[in-house]
């Protein structure tokens, strides 16, 4: 059984954690096979991609028996695990031209729970709740914890996420900024559905760039920022979606962007 599914349509490419059985915990072997359907997003005829997952919870975060083998050799450290398994990952995710839509069914705990984070649209079942459960067992949060839930939700609700290991309910991760959108069980795929095809019927060529952009400021100073974003705006000025957009807008019709 593979542990990730990939399948396209409408140029919309939908990556599924496949390990159920298991509360779609990583294995090094699966995230592998996950970075693979990251770098095959990069293709020119994908303009969004959705991340979900089969099963009761989204994801449970690391497969603690493996890294517990793996420990069995003396030149092993966790650092080799998340260099190999999470960083890509998330990399890849906020590098990616185009935006990621996460759907969360059901729990997300710990690298699941940042990995989710790092996505630039989250929806969630109102069912789903968002814990860290790195503090249970003595570890700092990874995949991009201590970068996203800080900016995202402030030191406050991060401390206590972390420190206390609070679990979030996702109408609350609403309410905090943590996540877009939480919704009817029931309605997740339809409602993931729908919003994926919006953005891929967008200037997804003027995303890419929004992205980067939004990536540098958490290093740049605000003179830096209006440097790039003239530099970006230069360049989203030369792509064929804003001469759609423009001439659509002249016509008085709806633009028929291609994400070129």
């Amino acid at each position: 059984m593979s542990l990730i599914l990939s399948s396209t349509e409408n140029s919309i490419l939908t990556i599924t954690l496949n390990r159920p059985e298991k509360y779609n915990s990583f294995t090094e072997p699966m995230a592998l096979d996950m970075q693979k359907a990251l770098k095959d997003a990069e293709a020119d005829e994908i303009r969004c991609v959705i991340i979900n997952a089969n099963g009761k919870a989204f994801c449970a975060g690391q497969d603690l028996p493996e890294v517990v083998e793996r420990a069995r050799d003396n030149d092993y450290t966790l650092a080799d695990t998340v260099r190999t398994t999470y960083n890509p990952i998330i990399r890849s995710i906020r590098n990616l031209n185009k935006p990621v839509v996460c759907a969360v069914q059901g729990m997300a705990a710990g690298a699941g729970a940042n990995l989710a984070f790092s996505c630039d649209i989250v929806i969630a079942s109102h069912e789903v709740k968002f814990v860290q459960a790195f503090s249970k067992i003595g570890l700092i949060p990874d995949s991009g914890g201590t970068f996203f839930l800080p900016r995202l939700i402030g030191p406050a609700r991060t401390n206590a996420m972390y420190l206390l290991d609070e679990p979030l309910k996702a109408e609350d991760a609403v309410s905090a900024g943590l996540i877009y959108k939480s919704v009817n069980h029931n309605n997740l795929k339809e409602e993931t559905k729908a919003l994926s095809e919006k953005l891929a019927s967008l200037p997804t060529k003027g995303f890419g760039l929004y992205k980067k952009a939004v990536n540098q400021s958490f290093e740049n100073t605000l003179s830096q920022q209006l440097d790039l974003e003239a530099e970006y705006q230069a360049l989203a000025g030369k792509t064929d979606d804003y001469s759609e957009g423009v001439n659509a807008f002249l016509e008085k019709r709806q633009p028929r962007f291609k994400g070129k």
